[in-house]
């Protein structure tokens, strides 16, 4: 089994659209107007923008989780939690052995809250 599609909640699609193609890099994969949709492609997994859709929160994985903290600080985007080391994976159970775990957190203009994911070599400090 495997993740097909995560939907998102999103009031105003434009600014939600807008937001998530500046985080991810990419354009919409694909809009449908009437009903209200959008989809990006997260490396195999559908990202769906939908006002009926819940809320959820997602963890994205960054290269660079301070650089785009302070891209999205820039922009005026909230940010929730700065950079911060979450644990250091001594196995490769939840990421590779040898990286600590530096998570921020940002919300989306919706509301929605995103974590940015970035996995170091090497010791936390």
């Amino acid at each position: 089994m495997r993740l097909v599609q995560i939907a998102q909640h999103a009031d105003d699609l434009a600014r939600a659209t807008a937001f998530y193609a500046d985080l991810l890099g990419v354009p919409p994969t694909a809009s449908f107007d009437p009903p209200g949709l959008v989809f990006f492609d997260l490396d195999g997994v559908r990202l769906l923008l939908e006002q009926g859709a819940p809320s959820a929160t997602l963890y994205l994985a960054v290269d660079d989780v301070v650089g785009t903290v302070d891209r999205l600080r820039a922009r005026g985007e909230v940010v929730e939690s700065d950079p911060h080391v979450i644990f250091e994976h001594q196995d490769d159970t939840l990421g590779p052995a040898g990286t600590a775990e530096w998570q921020a957190f940002v919300r989306d203009p919706e509301g929605n809250l995103v974590g940015l994911v970035e996995h170091r070599a090497g010791a936390a400090g």
